[in-house]
């Protein structure tokens, strides 16, 4: 289990601040991460890697010349927040643009993306790439719906070299997109991984068995088999990733890198045990292994199990993989001197990563009422998503992570400390709810995180700060919310998540408002009514997300998201009864 720290909730900030200062020297703080510390020069193209922490070496680990240019960490196993991939990507910006990239994760793909296009806005050319290698989390002709996992190290590194021999944005993406393409992984856990404080663990293992095709942020593996021998072992694992070998590309008679990753608790010479294994395996399939790696480079806590990564090598990626990097946790051969870039105070960089502020005029009476009242429904919110806790982690974690109510928690809080500031400020009802929304997605990260604080802020648009809203504003800012969450995460009703119970809730505050029902009135049977549809997703099967590879898990078990969904529509039901 993980035994040491001190408050559980700020394990990732301590983590963080320990880090900043054993590797000083080569790393910065920035509001959501790390960059360089030396500026990166003029016209590169800054490759920005990143996703929760409980991963070390990855991501911060990777930060240095040859390597990433900065890193984007999130709490333990949760995505960043789009407002932080975006004040890293700033601060790390040399003016040839930003490549982004993480595995390919609900959380990250959502928040990643948004960073673009706040980049994108300021005049900062950015890209997005999600890495998908992982072969149980999908069949072949799927890679858009893999899973990523170790395969992170050798796109991230491929791409970073790219960048660093001064390909353009086209370039660097090009690379990590064909570095992705030529990858796969598959990993196994003989114990599962503790959270900071936690009573238990994610998932556990049936003592002398195996489990197969885990997910590097706690999810379960989709089969169990008895414990194997070393040996044994490595004949999983090989012929697992070669039966899923990137299309049109040849099993045998080709060069391949190959990591053989431990992922937190299996000792280094207990992989080399495993290697010597993998090694003659590999050979024996006439494969030629180009400077493999065998170590912990992406972990998960303190999981006990490994994973094999291969990536089909052509001249250009043979080159790049081989390529030097001076970084805290990867070496390999000499970078040379870095070039033009200054070293840059931690002032200086947590201005570059800062984003315009957010704009907020003089609000009129009604427009301050609303405000006040978001502020009141938000920190009931925030009370009633503490007692939820421990029931919303537990739903989750059957076919999940089992993070979302300390997501939940932590967004809530949040964006209710936020919307209360705003208030007592004199802000109006729509830059409130805007204020919320970004504190929401920033501190929950994740999946739930990033829609919460999208929906949030897709609704302050609608109301806006000109008067008390009215009853028909409101039901149609929640009805562009749930239209924009539609788009943003590419789910749609019937697929299992909290837009199962939205868009009931929806439809019946349409019904209730258009009829000509005060908003107090109208918002209660809908509230009634997210709650039925809510607890109805037991009996469907998640088609999207982390849930989704294990989706038969999952039936019988209501969606956390649409639970946790009801539970925030119907205390927000209260708030507008009593006032």
């Amino acid at each position: 289990m993980t035994r040491l720290f001190n408050d559980p909730s700020a394990f990732a900030e301590d983590s963080k601040a320990g880090f900043l200062d054993a590797f000083s020297s080569y790393v910065v703080d920035v509001p959501g991460g790390v960059v360089r510390r030396h500026r990166t020069r003029e016209g590169k193209v800054a490759v920005v890697v990143g996703g929760g922490s409980g991963h070390y070496p990855a991501f911060a680990g990777i930060v240095g010349p040859g390597y990433a240019d900065g890193a984007v960490m999130g709490n333990v196993f949760t995505s960043p927040s789009a407002a932080e991939a975006a004040a890293v990507g700033r601060a790390a910006s040399g003016g040839g643009g930003v490549l982004l990239t993480t595995g390919n994760y609900a959380g990250d793909v959502l928040n990643f993306t948004l960073a673009v296009g706040r980049l994108e806005a300021e005049g900062i050319p950015a890209r997005y790439v999600a890495v998908t290698d992982d072969v149980a989390s999908e069949g072949k002709g799927a890679d858009g719906r893999r899973r990523g996992i170790a395969g992170d190290v050798p796109v991230f590194k491929c791409a970073s070299a790219a960048a660093e021999e001064g390909m353009d944005l086209d370039g660097v993406e090009r690379v990590a997109l064909k570095t992705n393409e030529r990858t796969r992984t598959l990993g196994v856990a003989f114990s599962g991984c503790t959270l900071p404080g936690a009573d238990g663990s994610l998932f556990t293992v049936p003592e002398g068995r195996m489990s197969v095709g885990l997910g590097i942020h706690g999810e379960a593996g989709i089969d169990e088999v008895d414990m194997p021998t070393a040996a044994e072992l490595a004949r999983v694992l090989v012929e697992g990733v070669l039966g899923g070998a990137p299309e049109g590309l040849p099993v045998e008679g080709a060069r391949v890198t190959a990591l053989l990753n431990g992922l937190g608790n299996t000792k280094y010479e207990e992989l080399f045990v495993v290697w010597k294994d993998v090694a003659a395996l590999l050979r024996e399939r006439g494969l030629e292994v180009v400077q493999p790696e065998v170590g912990e480079l992406v972990t998960s806590l303190d999981m006990a199990g490994c994973s094999l990564t291969l990536t089909w090598l052509d001249d250009e990626l043979e080159r790049l993989w081989g390529a030097p990097a001076d970084t805290p946790a990867y070496r390999k051969g000499r970078p040379a001197a870095v070039e033009g870039g200054a070293e840059r105070s931690d002032d200086e960089a947590a201005e570059r990563a800062a984003a315009p502020p957010l704009s907020s005029g003089p609000a009129d009476r009604g427009a301050r009422e609303g405000g006040a009242l978001v502020a009141a429904a938000l920190e009931a919110v925030a009370t009633r998503m503490a007692e939820a806790e421990d029931e919303l982690g537990r739903i989750d974690a059957v076919a999940g992570d089992g993070d979302h109510g300390r997501g939940m928690v932590r967004g809530s809080a949040a964006a209710a400390q936020a919307a209360r500031t705003a208030a007592d400020g004199g802000a109006g009802t729509g830059t409130v709810l805007r204020a919320a929304g970004d504190e929401w997605a920033a501190r929950a990260g994740g999946t739930s995180g990033v829609l919460w604080g999208e929906f949030l802020g897709a609704l302050a648009t609608r109301v806006g700060d000109d008067g008390a809203p009215a009853a028909g504003a409101v039901a149609a800012g929640v009805r562009a919310g749930y239209e924009h969450l539609m788009r943003l995460g590419g789910a749609k009703p019937g697929d299992k998540t909290m837009l199962d119970a939205l868009g009931p809730f929806c439809d019946a505050l349409d019904e209730g408002t258009g009829a000509g029902l005060p908003l107090r009135e109208a918002w209660r049977p809908a509230a009634d009514r997210a709650v039925e549809a809510a607890a109805a997703t037991k009996d469907l099967l998640p088609k999207v997300g982390r849930a989704r590879p294990l989706a038969e898990r999952s039936k019988g078990t209501p969606d956390a998201g649409a639970t946790s969904l009801g539970m925030v529509a119907q205390v927000v039901a209260g708030v507008l009864a009593d006032r």
